[in-house]
């Protein structure tokens, strides 16, 4: 079995609907999801990403800033959500019942 001292292949992701760029990344084996978009260059390209706005994911999970990544993970920076997909439900359901008392 390989191992991977020098480091570990990761891949950062973030996408937009019209926009979608992901970064394949060697990096050191202790570091954080924060620290490989740090070291992915995302953020030149997308000024808009905000720490404090938003959240980080392995693989559709989202997990804190400070994990840390093993080997073939894949980092995805999730924009805010627009609208509450509960509350947009909600709002189909009593449109769609409304039309059925006509």
């Amino acid at each position: 079995m390989e191992t991977h001292e020098q480091g570990i292949d990761i891949e950062v992701v973030y996408a937009l609907p019209q926009r979608q760029v992901l970064k394949r990344l060697r990096v050191g084996p202790q570091t954080t999801a924060e620290q490989a978009v740090e070291l992915s260059g995302i953020r030149s390209l997308f000024p808009e990403i905000d720490h404090s706005v938003n959240k980080l994911g392995i693989f559709g999970k989202v997990v804190n800033r400070d994990t840390v990544l093993r080997d073939l993970d894949r980092v995805e920076i999730y924009r805010p959500l627009i609208n509450d997909p509960k509350e947009s439900r909600r709002r189909r359901a009593e449109k769609f019942r409304n039309t059925q008392k006509r």
